[in-house]
């Protein structure tokens, strides 16, 4: 707690004063043009990692970056992409999933997580990408298989977010794309799904090949 005490002095005196235009601009509103759905791990800050200002992204954050398909969960994550798409009228939504991701982690192994009941059922939105890896990946190695459920994971969450009326709405009007990406949290590299290629690859090269969408 002293650590953010200490962070919340230093921003009063010393952060707010140097950009209070700014923050009394955003204090009338907001226009995030893109929605970032990450998972909650403490190691993600989508701010630092895309040198974003406060305003600019709406971030949506739970374990795993998981996106239930429409009708399957009505909860927080169906609210924020309705409310993201519908009200804020963002552009782009981002699924990013990261390295050593402890949801992944519980995927290959569910037993460990099997006393934790609301972690082990959330788990199961994740169970189309674990029986993916399990089908075609028994080859590799623990950190393999978890950097492969990461961004299986991801793929799987970008197509429940197009049953979600809303988006789907929204990209038959082609006013909204949806992006997959992967962080390898070691060397911050981003990795980006192309589906000109049906692979991922370095996010600077999918952007380069195919722009925004």
């Amino acid at each position: 707690m002293e650590r953010l005490i200490a962070g919340y002095r230093k921003l009063r005196e010393e952060v707010y004063p140097e950009r209070a235009e700014q923050f009394a601009k955003l204090e009338r509103g907001q226009a995030p043009r893109v929605l970032f759905i990450t998972c909650a791990d403490s190691r993600i800050t989508p701010e630092l990692l895309f040198q974003a200002e406060p305003g600019e992204l709406f971030i949506c954050r739970n374990a795993g970056n998981i996106v239930p398909a429409h009708g399957d969960h009505t909860g927080g994550v169906s609210a924020t992409v309705e409310y993201a798409v519908r009200a804020l009228k963002v552009t782009d939504i981002v699924v990013c999933g990261h390295s050593d991701c402890g949801v992944m982690r519980g995927l290959l192994h569910p037993e460990k997580v099997a006393s934790m009941k609301s972690v082990a059922s959330w788990l199961g939105y994740g169970e189309r990408a674990r029986a993916v890896v399990e089908h075609v990946c028994s080859h590799m190695d623990e950190e393999e298989k978890v950097m492969e459920l990461a961004r299986q994971n991801v793929l799987a969450q970008m197509d429940n977010l197009r049953t979600h009326p809303s988006v789907a709405a929204a990209m038959a009007g082609k006013t909204l794309g949806i992006h997959g990406w992967v962080l390898q949290l070691h060397t911050g590299k981003v990795d980006a799904w192309s589906a000109d290629s049906e692979q991922f690859a370095p996010l600077e090269q999918v952007y380069e090949t195919v722009g925004s969408r």
